[in-house]
């Protein structure tokens, strides 16, 4: 005998706190007769389940699966808005597969899809101690180097900020706390910490920098229950290993020292995890979330190149001159033009004698300045100065 809750769940309807809300709702019917009250036994081997009037059978299998969540798209399975969803990734997957908490719009990184209603209940609830780990890129320290007296000097140094955060402190919702906060790595201008929490409260990671007067630039999440994305792309996913399943489930005490029902070690029993080197967050090139598998947009093709004006024979043969009758480089018969004095035909065809103006083609006399009108100054006495 289980619960209703936990049949619901192992049989990849829903995680355990959303099966519990599908129970309230009367959709569920037991042997015929509707239930609504949680806790109820069930037996998996005699009991007909039924949900939405479709019978509900213990799944035999079941399937893990890791996915690097890009940013632009929420944990969900389909988004009522009509937003991209991370379940849009999971392509070729026939299983019914949920999410494992969630993954803010505008954050990326570890997110796990699963049929285990059990293991994501034990991953999911606070209880159970498991922690998350985020990179969070913050502004770097704008007290360091600043002038004295100025605004930025008055600002709370980054060590005073993290000490804060890890002491704890009062949000909207209640206390909440980091369980531990370091500086992993530093940029030329910013910062990237290591946090870890206890608990999937709504944007808490965004809401704990920002009560202590940091700016939350970009938020990864590079492992969930100590499986890691490193090698993944970021909108690719995988099935989990044998040995990360195993090391999973003994995480939140499914498997180990005492089976299922061992929680000698959790929450606050439990040691601290062994620090393991954690990825890097995939590179942004600014053109939004990748396409899912499948569903890449066709590359453009190449433009055609312009065709050239020259004829053939020109073109083949740069180097060579244009026909005879033919202006060179267009292919079209030169204008006919008028032999002049010296028998070769002029830029504007017309010809010109050794008493006109090349330019006009007007004759002038000798007395006469070219172009004016006026008597020429030759034969003149020059003038004196």
């Amino acid at each position: 005998m289980e619960r209703l809750q936990k049949y619901l769940a192992n049989a990849g309807v829903a995680s355990r706190r959303k099966a519990e809300e599908i129970i309230a709702e009367g959709r569920v019917k037991v042997n015929g007769a509707v239930v609504t009250e949680q806790g109820t036994k069930v037996d998996p081997e005699t009991d007909v389940v039924l949900l939405d009037g479709k019978p509900v059978g213990a799944r035999q299998g079941q399937r893990y699966l890791l996915l690097y969540k890009p940013p632009g798209c929420v944990t969900t399975m389909s988004d009522p808005q009509g937003r991209p969803t991370a379940a849009s990734y999971l392509t070729g997957v026939k299983e019914r597969v949920f999410p494992v908490g969630r993954l803010d719009y505008d954050a990326e990184g570890a997110v796990l899809f699963t049929t285990d209603g059990e293991l994501a209940n034990r991953l999911a609830h606070p209880r159970y101690g498991h922690r998350r780990v985020y990179l969070v890129k913050v502004k770097g320290d704008a007290s360091a180097g600043a002038a004295p007296g100025s605004a930025a000097a008055l600002a709370p140094r980054l060590e005073d900020s993290l000490a804060r955060l890890r002491e704890g402190v009062r949000l909207e919702d209640g206390p909440a706390k980091a369980l531990s906060c370091e500086i992993h790595e530093k940029a030329e201008k910013n910062v990237w910490l290591r946090i870890e929490v206890g608990e999937g409260r709504y944007h808490l990671v965004k809401r704990l920098c920002e009560a202590v007067g940091l700016t939350v630039l970009r938020l990864f999440r590079p492992e969930f229950g100590g499986v890691s994305v490193q090698g993944l792309r970021s909108g690719h996913f995988r099935d989990l290993a044998p040995e990360e399943l195993r090391a999973m489930r003994a995480l939140v005490g499914l498997e180990g020292r005492g089976g299922e029902h061992d929680l000698s070690d959790i929450p606050e029993a439990r040691e601290a995890p062994v620090k393991r080197p954690l990825p890097k967050a995939a590179r942004r090139h600014g053109h939004g979330p990748p396409a899912p598998r499948g569903q890449e947009p066709k590359p453009r093709p190449e433009p055609l190149a312009a065709p050239s004006r020259q004829p053939p024979e020109v073109a083949a043969r740069p180097g060579r001159p244009a026909p005879s009758g033919q202006r060179p480089g267009s292919g079209k018969p030169a204008a006919p033009g008028k032999a002049s004095s010296s028998g070769k035909p002029t830029s504007s065809g017309r010809a010109f004698s050794s008493g006109n103006r090349p330019s006009a083609g007007k004759p002038f006399s000798p007395g006469k300045r070219p172009g004016s009108g006026k008597p020429s100054r030759l034969g003149k006495p020059p003038r004196s100065r």
